[in-house]
C-alpha cells in the first residue's frame, strides 16, 4: 500500500485500462481497529502491509452498490464488519452488518455525507476529521490536480448533486485532501477544487 498524506491513511490501487485511470481501495489505521472504503480486492503483499500497521479493521465502508468490489472477501478474511448506504438497502449486493444516512458517524472523527443526484440512490461520502473527504463515485480526478463530475449523462439529478456538494463546503471550511475513488487524489487546497465543481458560487 501506498502513505497518504496522513500517516494513518493508505491506499492501493489498480489501473482501469477501459478509462485510462486507477481504482483506488483507501485505510485509515486506528488504534481500535480500523476502516477500508471501497476496497479493492487485496494482494497479499498488501494484506501483510496492513497487518503490521496495526490492529485488524474494525469497518469496510462502501460508498454505493457499484464499489462493493472486494468487501466481501475481505470481510471474510479480516472479520471486519460492512456498513452500506440506506438509501441503497433495498438492492445492495452485499449484507450490511449497519446501513448509514446523512450525518451518521461511524467510528469517532468520521462523518457520512449523502451524495443524492449521483448515479446510485443511496451514494454516500465520508469526512474524516473534517480535513479529508473520502468519496466513491460522483467526484473523480480525470487529471492530476483537479476534479470533476460524473458525466450528466450518468447523474440521476445533476441540481442534487451539486446541492449536496455545495452543502459540503460550507461545512467543511478545513477540508483540505479530496480521495476519490477513480483517478487522481488531491492533497491540497481539496475544498477550493470542490467548489470549482460547484460552478464557484
Amino acid at each position: 500500500m501506498k502513505a497518504l498524506h496522513r500517516p494513518d491513511l493508505f491506499c492501493w490501487s489498480e489501473f482501469d485500462a477501459t478509462r485510462d485511470l486507477d481504482f483506488h481501495g483507501y485505510a485509515w489505521v486506528r488504534a481500535d481497529g480500523g476502516v477500508l472504503f471501497d476496497p479493492l480486492p487485496m494482494s497479499e503483499h498488501d494484506l501483510a502491509h496492513l497487518a503490521r500497521l496495526g490492529p485488524p479493521p474494525r469497518w469496510i465502508a462502501i460508498t454505493n452498490r457499484d464499489h462493493v468490489r472486494g468487501a466481501s472477501e475481505l470481510a471474510a478474511r479480516l472479520g471486519a464488519a460492512i456498513a452500506g448506504p440506506a438509501g441503497e438497502r433495498d438492492d445492495f449486493p452485499l449484507h450490511c452488518a449497519r446501513w448509514l444516512e446523512h450525518g451518521d458517524e461511524l467510528v469517532p472523527g468520521l462523518r457520512t455525507i449523502a451524495f443524492p443526484g449521483s448515479k446510485t440512490p443511496g451514494e454516500l461520502a465520508f469526512v474524516l476529521d473534517g480535513t479529508t473527504l473520502i468519496a466513491g463515485d460522483l467526484i473523480r480526478g480525470h487529471r492530476g490536480g483537479a476534479l470533476n463530475l460524473l458525466p450528466d449523462a450518468k447523474l440521476r439529478d445533476k441540481a442534487a448533486a451539486i446541492g449536496a456538494l455545495r452543502e459540503l463546503v460550507a461545512a467543511c471550511p478545513d477540508l483540505e485532501a479530496v480521495l476519490v475513488g477513480d483517478g487522481w487524489p488531491v492533497f491540497r487546497d481539496g475544498r477550493a477544487r470542490l467548489h470549482e465543481l460547484c460552478g464557484g458560487a
